[in-house]
């Protein structure tokens, strides 16, 4: 009679969604994700809450304190590019562009039996729910120093802005490194595709919600936060493709740029 193996039996962990583990993606642990995800979202609220107002000294005047935080939150982004591309090359694979572009997932949409073509028009569909939820009243509005808009809406902020080139510059790189290079790049390219064997098919669902709580720098938009993330990350799974959560997001970066070019133009 055979002996009976008792040896035991470990549980295995959440089952990977196979349209999101690819046999060039390395996979993170629970462990890792958060570690990436803090190593985002603490140094953006440091140069917030602590760098900023030191740089920006006491009682600043409305415009310094917003070039100071604008710089700020620049650099943090910045950081974001930085951690990706430490990460992408920690991972010993192939360096060439083209295998680093497909772990990051920076390729046409697809699916089974179609790439490109008329998938990208599902930008249009998930960046216009984009534009309805920015419309929509949802939680608190946070200090007025600090709100982008509020300060636009302004004498100074308009006076700041007139004819301000570099400035309207420095706005364009902050908008490219927050919906490109910098949080798009991390959290849909980066992380979410080495998300699907430590949350198995939940993984872009968690993904949404890390974006979101990432936003420590200011948390009156988490809530709101958190719904983009769903709006990005879903196409991005779904297609495995990061340039649709970037495309997505950019919209707002794109419309935002338009509002102010009139007044840099003045």
């Amino acid at each position: 009679m055979r002996r009976q193996d008792t040896r035991a039996v470990q549980p295995p962990a959440a089952p990977a969604d196979p349209a999101t583990v690819g046999p060039d993606v390395p996979q993170y642990s629970r462990a890792m994700v958060l570690a990436v995800w803090a190593a985002a979202a603490a140094p953006m609220a440091v140069l917030a809450w602590v760098v900023a107002p030191a740089l920006a000294g006491h009682a600043p005047s409305p415009r310094r304190f917003f070039l100071v935080l604008l710089s700020a939150l620049t650099v943090g982004l910045l950081w974001q590019a930085v951690l990706v591309l430490i990460l992408v090359l920690r991972e010993r694979r192939d360096p060439s562009w083209t295998n680093v572009r497909d772990r990051l997932w920076l390729r046409p949409p697809r699916t089974s039996t179609r790439q490109g073509g008329r998938l990208w028009w599902w930008i249009a569909v998930y960046a216009g729910a984009l534009a309805v939820l920015d419309l929509v009243p949802f939680g608190p509005t946070g200090p007025d120093n600090r709100s982008f808009g509020t300060f636009l809406g302004s004498d100074v902020g308009r006076q700041t802005f007139h004819h301000a080139w570099a400035l309207y510059a420095l706005v364009v790189v902050e908008l490219v490194l927050n919906t490109a290079l910098g949080e798009e790049l991390l959290f849909r390219g980066l992380l979410l595709p080495r998300m699907g064997r430590a949350f198995g098919r939940a993984d872009w669902v968690v993904n949404g919600v890390l974006f979101g709580v990432y936003h420590l720098h200011e948390p009156w938009v988490i809530p709101n936060a958190v719904l983009t993330g769903f709006l990005c990350a879903g196409p991005t799974k779904r297609y495995r493709s990061a340039l649709m959560g970037i495309a997505i997001h950019s919209v707002e970066a794109v419309f935002f740029l338009v509002i102010l070019f009139p007044v840099v133009l003045g």
